[in-house]
C-alpha cells in the first residue's frame, strides 16, 4: 500500500491506479479505524479495482467546544489495518495540504442540513461538505462509500454531489454494530465501562420505536417513550429523536421514514438511526 501526503504525489499515484481504465473507489475517514470502516473498504473492493482510503481529521467540521484535540489519532495502526484489507493507496494529508494559506471557500448545502445535527452543531455540515468535495476532486473516484450511521452526513453528500454534477456514485453502507446492537464508532472509546453498558439502551429504544411506528403508532408517542427510556437508562440529554423523510430529512408523522437520534452520555455524544417501513400486516 502506498501512502501519499501532498496533492501532487496523489495525482501522480492516481494516474497509475487508473491505468487501463481501472475503476477506483474512495473511502473517506478521519482515522481511528474499526470494523465499521473496514466494512466500507470491503464493499469498496467489491465495487472497484483499486481502493483509496483517506485519513484526515477535518478541523472545519468540529465546533468550538467539540473534541478535535482529543479525537483519536493512530495512523500506524490504521495503515496496517488498511494494508491487510487490500487498500491500494492511503491519502493522509495534513491540515496545511488541505487548507493552504489563503483558503477561503466553503460549501453550504441547504435543506438537509438545517435540522437535527445542523441545529446541534452549527457549521458542521459546511465543514463536511467542503472537505468531502475536496476529497472527491482530489481523488476523482468512480464510487465513494460512506457509512449509514452518519445518515445526515450521507444525505448531505448525496445532495451536494447531485447539485454540483460531480461524476461519482455515492454508496451508503449499512451501520455496523457490536453484538449488543451499539453502533460502531470511534467515539465509543470515550465511554467508561458503565457508560458503555448503558449505551445499549440507544439501539434498543430506537428499535422499539421503529417497531411501534411500523405497526401504526403515532410517531410522536413512540418517540416520547424512546426519549424517556434513554433518560431512565442514564443518558444525560437527548439532542433530538425524530422520524424523517429519508431523502429530505423533513419530519414525518408515520412510516416510511428514517429514525434519527443523538443523545449524550457522560461527555460523549452518540448518534444512531434506523429505517422504518410500514408493517405489511397493518
Amino acid at each position: 500500500m502506498q501512502t501519499v501526503r501532498d496533492v501532487a504525489a496523489l495525482r501522480a499515484a492516481m494516474a497509475g491506479l487508473r491505468a487501463g481504465g481501472r475503476r477506483v473507489a474512495l473511502v473517506p475517514t478521519m482515522g481511528a479505524l474499526h470494523a465499521g470502516h473496514m466494512a466500507l473498504v470491503a464493499e469498496a473492493r467489491r465495487r472497484a479495482d483499486a481502493v483509496v482510503v483517506s485519513i484526515f481529521v477535518n478541523p472545519t467540521q468540529f465546533g468550538a467546544n467539540e473534541d478535535l484535540d482529543r479525537y483519536p489519532r493512530r495512523e500506524a495502526t490504521d495503515a496496517a489495518m488498511l494494508e491487510a484489507g487490500g487498500t491500494a493507496l492511503l491519502w493522509a494529508p495534513d491540515a496545511a495540504a488541505m487548507y493552504p494559506a489563503g483558503f477561503a471557500t466553503s460549501i453550504t448545502v441547504s435543506g438537509v442540513t438545517e435540522r437535527w445535527d445542523g441545529t446541534s452543531r452549527p457549521g458542521h455540515f459546511a465543514g463536511v461538505a467542503t472537505v468531502v468535495c475536496k476529497l472527491l476532486n482530489q481523488v476523482a473516484p468512480d464510487v465513494a462509500l460512506f457509512g449509514e450511521k452518519d445518515f445526515q452526513q450521507l444525505a448531505t453528500i448525496r445532495r451536494m454531489v447531485a447539485d454540483l454534477d460531480l461524476p461519482v456514485e455515492i454508496v451508503g453502507v449499512p451501520t455496523q454494530r457490536e453484538d449488543d446492537g451499539v453502533a460502531l464508532s470511534s467515539r465509543n472509546a470515550y465511554l467508561t465501562p458503565d457508560e458503555r453498558a448503558a449505551a445499549r439502551a440507544l439501539p434498543r429504544a430506537l428499535g422499539e420505536a421503529a417497531a411501534a411506528i411500523a405497526r401504526g403508532q403515532a410517531a410522536a408517542e413512540a418517540l416520547a417513550l424512546a426519549e424517556r427510556r434513554l433518560l431512565e437508562a442514564g443518558f444525560a440529554t437527548v439532542d433530538y429523536i425524530a422520524l424523517v423523510d429519508a431523502v429530505t430529512l423533513e419530519p414525518r408523522e408515520s412510516a416510511p421514514g428514517r429514525l434519527l437520534v443523538a443523545a449524550r452520555i457522560g461527555t460523549t455524544r452518540l448518534i444512531d438511526n434506523l429505517a422504518v417501513e410500514p408493517d405489511a400486516e397493518n
